[in-house]
């Protein structure tokens, strides 16, 4: 059965009125997006903007020695590009594809365009970009003060909002290169889920068990994000 592919998937999208919508649609071009994929590097300066619906997007902050961490995740929540509308054109950033799947693009001076009409598209926008800020701003307090345990539970968590299932396709060794953190520290926290009945976990594949679990040994960090973007765009017009 082919999947059916379609821009509401999207929230922001979604919630254009439709006149904006009107505007974007032709210009929306569909995309497959492979895990893996590098979308833009560090100081690159951006062609399109992404609007993921079933794809997750891994922004990642590279050091001079080579190592690198997730500063934010980009899902079917939002988009990757606020440096477009913020006029900055590029970031200190990667961006990789952390789960495979599809996405919006849209080129950069279409979306800049649209941004500078104002109106409900500019809204929109700067409400998001507040909230990707709180989890960008939540991620580094996470990564200073808990537990890789925490830290793992707070990433399943964020990753199944943006997932239809609660099967993940993802290495340990990906999982540690995205928190920055060893990957024998991954095994071990992953070790303790399982052995604890919250997740099943064979080579490369992740399956979430008991979700409640999992929300149990959370920190705070994973609700405050949540509750962000609730606030924020909780009052969004759904398509």
């Amino acid at each position: 059965m082919s999947i059916v592919h379609t821009p509401s998937q999207n929230h922001l999208l979604a919630a254009l009125l439709n006149a904006e919508f009107d505007r974007l649609s032709p210009h929306l071009e569909l995309v497959p997006m492979r895990l893996g994929d590098v979308l833009y590097e560090s100081g690159e300066k951006m062609q399109y903007a992404y609007f993921p619906t079933t794809s997750i997007i891994s922004l990642h902050y590279l050091l001079e020695g080579g190592g690198s961490s997730e500063i934010a995740g980009v899902g079917n929540e939002g988009l990757l590009g606020i440096a477009l509308f913020m006029g900055g054109n590029t970031t200190p950033s990667r961006a990789v594809v952390q789960t495979g799947g599809y996405a919006y693009r849209l080129k950069a001076q279409i979306l800049t365009d649209e941004f500078n009409r104002g109106g409900a598209m500019l809204h929109l926008l700067l409400r998001y970009t507040q909230a990707l800020i709180t989890q960008m701003s939540q991620t580094a307090v996470c990564n200073r003060h808990h537990s890789v345990e925490q830290q793992l539970c707070r990433w399943l968590l964020l990753t199944l909002d943006r997932m239809p299932t609660n099967e993940l396709t993802i290495t340990q060794e990906l999982i540690a290169n995205t928190l920055g953190v060893r990957r024998e520290g991954i095994t071990e926290a992953a070790g303790k889920l399982q052995q604890a009945g919250y997740i099943s976990y064979r080579r490369g594949h992740i399956t979430v068990l008991d979700r409640t679990g999992l929300e149990s040994k959370v920190c705070e960090c994973y609700e405050v994000v949540k509750k962000e973007f609730a606030r924020l765009l909780s009052d969004v017009r759904q398509r």
